[in-house]
């Protein structure tokens, strides 16, 4: 059974997944043992056919396709479900998220085992102004609103608890909210520096307005869960004799 897997949901990623499947090899080979499970999100350029070629001399890589696009959220909850490790790492498939910095994770979470999540904290972004504008608006409603304690929660890479993943509700665009949905269920959150790149070809499937705008009705029903949410701990009582 592998230590950690590594999830990546992809559409129409072609010009980037096989130099991002390479690097991931790169950074873990030898250092954790892994599998790296990329969820196609029914693709309509040649990613599909990239993926299959790639997976020739990879015993480590796993390929899962949706027959119908779903949505980043409901593909990163496909990779997971079939994730062998109780430990998660996910990355965006563009190759903006640097799969060298999944070790500084690694390492922060064997230095502090109660850690549910990290997350990593995008430094020196390296996308448009408006890219750039769009997102240090929304997590600060999102901060502000939720009070997840997390900088960067649009930052693709990060490393959490299967098990607490697969317990928290699921809904289309929850992995905008994960770090406030883990919160719900106790765990403690630690956010690391990491790289970020640019985009290395395709085109960004997001924008301001589904950044932003569209999210707000997502944030009133966190809200919400968190509002009605309860936390129990049971102390099971010994038997007498």
């Amino acid at each position: 059974m592998p230590d950690l897997s590594v999830v990546i949901p992809v559409h129409n990623e072609s010009a980037n997944i096989e130099a991002l499947i390479a690097e991931i090899g790169e950074a873990l080979i030898g250092i954790v043992e892994f599998e790296l499970i990329v969820v196609d999100d029914a693709s309509t350029d040649a990613t599909r056919d990239v993926l299959q070629s790639a997976t020739a001399s990879r015993p480590w890589l796993r390929i899962l396709h949706h027959r119908a696009n779903a949505g980043q959220s409901t593909a990163i909850l496909t990779g997971i479900r079939a994730a062998r490790a109780n430990w998660i790492s996910t990355l965006d498939g563009d190759g903006q998220n640097d799969p060298a910095d999944i070790p500084a994770l690694l390492e922060m979470h064997k230095a502090q085992p109660g850690l549910g999540m990290i997350c990593g904290h995008r430094q020196k972004r390296r996308d448009t102004a408006i890219r750039r504008w769009s997102s240090r608006i929304a997590n600060a409603v999102r901060s502000n609103m939720l009070g997840d304690d997390t900088p960067d929660t649009g930052c693709g890479l990060k490393l959490f608890d299967r098990e607490v993943f697969l317990s928290m509700p699921h809904f289309d665009h929850f992995h905008r909210f994960m770090p406030a949905l883990f919160r719900l269920r106790g765990a403690q959150i630690a956010s690391v520096p990491v790289n970020h790149r640019q985009r290395g070809g395709g085109v960004s499937h997001y924008g301001v307005w589904n950044r932003l705008w569209v999210g707000i009705v997502d944030i009133i029903g966190v809200m919400w869960l968190k509002r009605r949410a309860t936390t129990v701990v049971a102390d099971e009582v010994p038997r007498d004799g």
